[in-house]
């Protein structure tokens, strides 16, 4: 078949950079959020808009876990380039290992990206509202800790991921 006639499917959608997908994204779900925060106020419609994505991303989470065939910390980091390319983030990582991942964002151009589309305020809630369901729908045991985001005026982003173990009953 034709490149051209060739059905669109989630694998292609999956090669795209995370960065374009959220571009995408915020030009129409962008004019969508703001109708809603005029028809129904920006407190309401911004709580609707974070728990679908806070769903959405657990979702993707869990589905990322099953494509990669893993669930563990290097196997998260080392799939995580869609994340990164095209230069959306620059990081300093701090630590790797088998139980902890921490880094910091010194560059961000989803905000940048935010800013220039004039969502800034939304950007939150479309990129980073997902990070900490994301990990969370990766493995229940990995733990996310984020203080600040350059999103929200910050000079850099600060992520903190720990593999914690579950401890049982009884």
């Amino acid at each position: 078949m034709p490149e051209e006639l060739r059905p669109f499917t989630e694998a292609d959608i999956d090669s795209m950079p995370v960065l374009v997908r959220r571009r995408i994204e915020a030009m129409v779900l962008g004019p969508m959020i703001r109708a809603f925060q005029d028809e129904f106020g920006e407190q309401e419609a911004n709580r609707v808009a974070k728990r679908v994505i806070e769903e959405v991303a657990q979702n993707q989470g869990a589905a990322f876990a099953q494509k990669v065939g893993g669930d563990d910390i290097p196997t998260y980091v080392a799939n995580k380039g869609a994340w990164t390319a095209n230069n959306a983030l620059e990081i300093d990582v701090l630590e790797m290992d088998e139980k902890r991942y921490d880094y910091n964002v010194t560059r961000c151009r989803y905000a940048e990206m935010y800013r220039e589309l004039g969502m800034q305020d939304l950007g939150f809630i479309f990129s980073c509202g997902r990070d900490f369901n994301f990990p969370a729908g990766y493995n229940k045991n990995l733990k996310l800790t984020r203080s600040q985001t350059i999103m929200q005026g910050a000079a850099f982003c600060d992520f903190r991921y720990e593999m914690r173990q579950e401890s049982g009953a009884g």
